[in-house]
């Protein structure tokens, strides 16, 4: 639980970097919010239409007592909504990632300089960015199934399938979001992770409350650039923690 507790502490730390680097932080800000505003919108007409796509989908339940028929569209309406809105956080992650590149580099690159040594420049193309970012869309979909189907368990279904989100969506993002500093120093993709794997609940504890946060109102898009400061410190301690790690 320290571990985890200490990778939220790395998200909460990012907001700090609005005072040291105030300019870099609020260009983050600007590709967050467009892309926010789409997703918000689809989810605002999702939600709009969920009570007619979710009797167009039952239509065998019309002769059921109302409770029952009521319960079961109910059921089906916040499963789907809760499947789409995990698959909206990832694919918010994703599209602002690829939209603000140039915004987001920036502000990592002032974070590995604010944290001491050199700052890692291997080439990190445009055209893997936005393979990385198709790569996370679709596990969120995956995702996105999985607490959707967990959602449609009688009773504690709801509660299980938003447990079951949050904790995988919290993985994808902080994987995502730690990408560009690691893979600055010349690390593969199978690398990057290896490294989680071996601090998951330090990773974890960053992807989770930044999930959390981006379920707020706005929060994502407030949130986004924090987030990338903080993934990046983050990834400088899992690095420094390994290099002080003793050979066995």
């Amino acid at each position: 639980m320290r571990e985890f507790l200490r990778g939220a502490g790395f998200l909460l730390g990012g907001f700090g970097w609005w005072r040291r680097r105030p300019g870099a932080m609020a260009l983050g800000l600007v590709p967050a919010a467009i892309v926010g505003l789409v997703l918000i919108g689809a989810l605002t007409a999702l939600g709009f239409a969920l009570p007619g796509l979710t009797s167009a989908v039952t239509p065998f339940a019309e002769g059921w007592v109302p409770f029952w028929r009521d319960f079961l569209r109910f059921g089906i309406g916040a499963a789907a909504f809760g499947g789409t809105l995990v698959l909206a956080v990832v694919s918010f992650t994703a599209l602002t990632l690829i939209v603000g590149e140039p915004f987001y580099e920036r502000i990592w690159r002032r974070v590995e300089a604010d944290l001491g040594g050199p700052v890692p420049d291997a080439d990190y193309p445009f055209w893997r960015s936005v393979v990385d970012g198709l790569s996370l869309v679709g596990r969120g979909i995956l995702v996105a199934l999985l607490a959707g189907a967990i959602g449609l368990i009688p009773v504690v279904g709801g509660l299980l399938g938003f447990i079951m989100g949050v904790l995988l969506t919290g993985w994808l993002l902080v994987d995502e979001l730690s990408s560009r500093s690691l893979a600055a120093r010349g690390l593969t993709r199978d690398e990057r992770r290896g490294i989680l794997r071996s601090h998951r609940l330090r990773a974890l504890g960053f992807g989770v409350a930044t999930q959390l946060f981006f379920l707020v109102p706005f929060g994502a898009v407030v949130v986004m650039p924090v987030a990338v400061a903080g993934s990046t410190a983050l990834g400088r301690s899992m690095l420094d923690a390994d290099a002080e790690r003793p050979l066995s």
